[in-house]
């Protein structure tokens, strides 16, 4: 799939979150990468650019206070290779893949860690 189709995968993605969520997307950016660099693989300890899918950076929004202003968006990254290889090899839908992770990152984007999705049963 080429970079432009994958881009309205996510945007379509976005589109579909719920409203109570989607309006509560404060400074944040969504991009597409094709692999994670080697930078984020060092930082994250994932060895040779590891099966990263997506990545939240920023400040969830349960930790902002009232000083928290004039600072750059919260980024969400998704890792188109990686997305479309997990896709390939689980056999799950490209598009259902890229809204699980983009829903992934958004969690976190409201102070949601790994571990409590995993509580919830998310996976």
């Amino acid at each position: 799939m080429n970079e432009k189709e994958f881009e309205q995968m996510v945007l379509k993605a976005i589109n579909e979150l719920p409203e109570d969520y989607a309006r509560k997307l404060e400074n944040i950016d969504v991009v597409v990468e094709d692999m994670p660099d080697m930078e984020t693989a060092r930082k994250l300890k994932l060895g040779s650019r590891g099966r990263l899918l997506g990545l939240y950076q920023g400040i969830p929004l349960k930790d902002r206070t009232h000083y928290y202003g004039m600072v750059m968006p919260d980024k969400v990254t998704l890792y188109k290779t990686n997305i479309e290889r997990v896709s390939a090899v689980t056999g799950k839908d490209l598009y259902e893949e890229v809204k699980h992770v983009l829903q992934h990152e958004i969690a976190h984007h409201f102070g949601i860690s790994d571990q409590r999705l995993k509580d919830l049963d998310v996976y």
